[in-house]
């Protein structure tokens, strides 16, 4: 389980607490797949590169002390990454649409192209971000408290959405992934989600990500609409950091 150590390029601040920082590195990544990202003495996290070219991003949020590390890497400072791990979204190239709420926007970032529309959501304005990845008028927003865009959440957004798409792709906290699964299960459209949830290893020796049998990092992080289906656990339970059970 080497890492590669990575040269920060340049960093931009995205939101009060989101940063994007560039490096380069050869390593083909597909969208949806995840990398470990270590900070020396501090810990390793798991995290969905926001855009996958020669000169790859990865967009952080400010939640603990690993990602706070990250973070303060400045432009010249290395980052140690390694793989990527997990399977991917499946490419269209027709009309999709993706649906990200705070960070889980990230993951999403690399499908968005002149074909994508897209609806953001946050508990305000400040937690907004990627909004400029589209074309004009093929974004709506969403905040909790009105903030920005209209007030409301991703289900309220999804019921005045108009356009025909061939594909949704869905990302953000688990709550908000089986709100939208629900809404969508019975409307025959295809649907792929990538979830989140507690991960130390990465490489499926932990177990810490698993939910009902599979394991995110090694049978995910991305699964179709009709696998969640057959989740007892989606939507209700979860694995702690450190192995207890609680509800969602």
């Amino acid at each position: 389980m080497s890492h590669s150590a990575v040269e920060v390029l340049w960093s931009r601040n995205e939101s009060p607490t989101v940063k994007t920082l560039a490096f380069k590195w050869d390593q083909e990544v597909l969208p949806g797949q995840f990398v470990m990202v270590w900070t020396p003495g501090i810990g390793e996290i798991p995290m969905s590169l926001s855009s996958l070219g020669e000169i790859k991003t990865i967009t952080v949020k400010d939640f603990g002390p690993p990602s706070a590390a990250i973070i303060s890497t400045n432009p010249g400072n290395k980052l140690y990454i390694r793989g990527p791990y997990g399977n991917h979204f499946t490419r269209t190239d027709g009309k999709k649409l993706v649906i990200g709420a705070g960070s889980g926007m990230a993951s999403l970032a690399p499908l968005v192209d002149k074909n994508t529309y897209g609806i953001i959501s946050a508990r305000e304005k400040s937690e907004i971000i990627l909004t400029g990845n589209f074309d004009q008028g093929k974004v709506m927003v969403t905040t909790d408290d009105g903030s920005m865009g209209f007030k409301g959440n991703t289900i309220e957004a999804l019921k005045v959405f108009d356009a025909k798409v061939d594909m949704i792709y869905v990302c953000g906290p688990e709550k908000m992934l089986f709100a939208v699964y629900n809404y969508l299960k019975d409307r025959g459209i295809r649907a792929e989600f990538s979830l989140e949830r507690s991960m130390k290893c990465g490489i499926g020796i932990c177990d810490s990500c698993s939910i009902d049998g599979f394991q995110l990092c090694r049978d995910g992080p991305v699964f179709s609409i009709d696998q969640l289906g057959s989740m007892k656990e989606f939507g209700v339970s979860r694995l702690t950091y450190s192995g207890k059970r609680i509800q969602m």
